[in-house]
């Protein structure tokens, strides 16, 4: 059965997608293709992507723009915050392309987002979805002590489609991220896409070693490859399966896990 959604009138979305281009804010529901972006912008909720519109990485599964980065606008963190408070959102998602360039790979300016997020709405809840800063625990620390509600990074795929897919990623590198940010006393969070390629047995060893680093919430869905020109969809996964994933997930003792066609790390985050 073709994946396809219901979609939500572009009336519905045509005025927020306005609102944010008037202020220069990026979301990851427009440059990702999300296919939930109808549903969440109907609602007036997004997941708010600093650091520009281009990556310095060029992962074949993502549509996030892979040019020569832009400088970081050091107002950013102030205009996401206010555009928080306007929605009257009280859970916040932030995500952000990965810059390489930067000396400290964006971690100020996520830690600044935080800051002034929780500055003008000090009982908004904030999520950070971050790249792997290379793996540098001192950048890590710097998001860290800004106190983010729930700190996430993807792991996206299985470990032998990394080199194929996940140009300059290391899966082992992305798990330690995740332990290292459990071990400090935080409420810890990780994706995976199904559909690459994958077989079962790897994808239950991903499973495992997500488990092995106390991650509190897994959420697992399909790849949708945004256009021709991106990985193809090897496999469209049905209902059925993603809830045999989903047990397999559970039995592994990972208490929070969120399975199914549709959904992506910062799809609801709010009900996690």
């Amino acid at each position: 059965m073709p994946l396809k959604k219901k979609k939500i009138t572009i009336a519905d979305i045509t005025a927020l997608k306005k609102d944010f281009a008037s202020k220069g804010l990026n979301t990851v529901c427009e440059s990702a293709k999300c296919p939930n972006i109808g549903e969440c912008f109907k609602k007036k909720t997004a997941t708010f992507l600093i650091l520009g519109k281009n990556c310095t990485r060029a992962c074949k599964f993502c549509a996030v723009e892979k040019h020569k980065p832009e400088q970081p606008d050091p107002n950013e963190p102030a205009k996401i915050a206010d555009a928080i408070k306007k929605l009257g959102i009280s859970y916040a998602v932030i995500t952000s392309v990965t810059r390489d360039d930067l000396q400290d790979h964006g971690a100020k300016h996520f830690a600044d987002t935080i800051y002034e997020i929780k500055k003008i709405l000090p009982n908004a809840k904030v999520e950070v979805l971050t790249p792997d800063f290379s793996g540098k625990k001192e950048l890590i620390d710097i998001v860290l002590n800004a106190k983010p509600d729930v700190f996430s990074h993807n792991i996206e795929t299985v470990s032998s489609l990394y080199e194929k897919i996940r140009t300059g990623a290391n899966y082992k590198r992305s798990l330690e991220v995740l332990a290292y940010a459990k071990n400090k006393g935080f409420k810890v969070k990780t994706g995976i896409m199904l559909g690459l390629g994958e077989t079962e047995k790897e994808i239950i060893e991903v499973i495992e070693d997500v488990k092995k680093t106390n991650t509190d919430i897994l959420t697992i869905g399909q790849y949708l490859s945004p256009s021709k020109e991106h990985y193809p969809i090897v496999k469209e996964y049905s209902e059925e399966e993603f809830t045999k994933i989903r047990d397999i997930a559970l039995s592994c003792g990972i208490k929070n896990v969120v399975c199914g066609r549709y959904v992506r790390s910062s799809y609801a985050a709010e009900n996690r």
